[in-house]
């Protein structure tokens, strides 16, 4: 099995895009749609290695930025990358090595924030 990464985003359109740009790159994807989802995801697929997720979900019982947080409390080797057109969070407020990605993102800047993985 190739590397698996978890792609978190409310809209549809831009999750399509962002899963195509990491398979096309060699890395197999699960999908959310928002939070609580990506727990269930990560629940039952230990073999995730990165969360990519947007900061706005108005669905679920939390953002993107708690989301990560909670990741990186439960499975603390995964790959954090966060991803926003609108927020931009303190470094302080993210995680300790998460990658943020303002939107729109370039294919190029995502893969290489991914590259910590291999």
């Amino acid at each position: 099995m190739r590397t698996l990464v978890l792609v978190v985003e409310d809209e549809p359109v831009i999750r399509l895009n962002t899963v195509a740009m990491i398979e096309d790159a060699g890395y197999d994807v699960v999908e959310a749609a928002d939070a609580d989802e990506a727990l269930q995801l990560l629940e039952r697929w230990p073999a995730i290695r990165a969360v990519f997720s947007d900061i706005e979900m108005p669905a679920g019982s939390m953002n993107g930025l708690e989301l990560v947080q909670t990741v990186r409390k439960r499975w603390p080797p995964a790959i954090l990358i966060l991803a926003s057109g609108r927020v931009c969070p303190q470094v302080d407020d993210m995680p300790m090595d998460t990658a943020f990605l303002r939107k729109p993102y370039a294919e190029h800047d995502l893969l290489k924030a991914l590259e910590a993985i291999r």
